[in-house]
């Protein structure tokens, strides 16, 4: 997920960098965002067995909601969005009230390109129930690239006042503080996104940008680097390792991080505008 830019409200401070660097680190911090959704089932819930079981126990119980509602989310972890559409739509049509089916449904909607769809979904979900974490965190996501900075952060507010134990909502409210220059309140929510989601890179990748702003470099790279341990292929973090060698002065380890981003993306600016600066594009 993804590359998405957030509406900054006040200017990033705190970066002694020159401004091509400032630049690069910027877009770098925004890009950063946590992989949503179905991301918490296994990756066997999409398989081809897992979902010939999950058709068996809705062969048995053709009117049970949650057996569309499980089978629609190992369809959508199997990226196979159609068919989880369909699964939805059915639960949904069991059970008007299903407010599961519907935040599902709409994580669906948005992979789809539906926003208005989407944004319809989550507050169904929220009306029937005030209290769903997930579906905050949802709408949250789906107003933060919109650039509706205000009303994303209220979601992530309102899902952490519910205790939520999902990272996603500590990780982009983090984002949106960092957006702000306010470095220390995001420091705390990416660690805390950390403790909840251990194994999962962006955390680690937007709590070393904060430490970035700070001047605080040696805590930057360990996070940094544990970003690309877990996470090989996440090409912002190559670029903010390349960064911060660059920042050292080690222009030929920062053109082979680079180089290795773009690799990853080659879409992605900040990794292109690096090359070009240590002479390696």
């Amino acid at each position: 997920m993804n590359a998405t830019s957030l509406e900054r409200k006040t200017a990033m401070h705190g970066f002694a960098l020159t401004a091509a660097l400032l630049s690069g680190l910027a877009l770098a911090g925004c890009q950063t965002a946590p992989t949503a959704g179905f991301n918490n089932i296994d990756k066997a819930q999409g398989s081809v067995e897992n979902i010939s079981s999950l058709s068996a126990v809705i062969q048995r119980s053709p009117q049970d909601p949650e057996g569309y509602n499980v089978r629609g989310s190992a369809y959508g972890r199997g990226g196979q969005y159609q068919a989880a559409l369909k699964d939805f739509d059915t639960a949904i049509q069991l059970n008007p009230n299903f407010y599961q089916a519907y935040s599902n449904r709409a994580l669906i909607h948005r992979f789809l390109g539906d926003q208005a769809a989407a944004l319809a979904d989550y507050n169904h979900s929220i009306q029937i129930n005030s209290n769903y974490d997930a579906a905050y965190i949802g709408r949250g996501n789906l107003y933060r690239r919109a650039g509706r900075t205000q009303e994303a952060f209220n979601d992530f507010q309102k899902a952490i006042q519910l205790d939520t134990t999902d990272a996603r909502a500590y990780h982009n409210r983090g984002l949106i503080y960092q957006s702000q220059g306010q470095h220390a309140f995001a420091i705390e929510d990416f660690s805390t996104a950390i403790s909840l989601a251990p194994d999962a890179a962006e955390p680690y990748n937007g709590r070393g940008l904060s430490y970035l702003a700070t001047n605080d470099e040696d805590n930057a790279f360990a996070d940094i680097n544990m970003a690309i341990k877990l996470d090989g292929k996440n090409a912002e973090a190559w670029s903010n390792q390349a960064l911060i060698y660059e920042r050292r002065g080690d222009k030929a380890k920062a053109a082979k991080s680079y180089r290795e981003a773009v690799r990853l993306n080659p879409t992605y600016q900040p990794a292109k505008d690096g090359l070009a600066r240590t002479g390696a594009g």
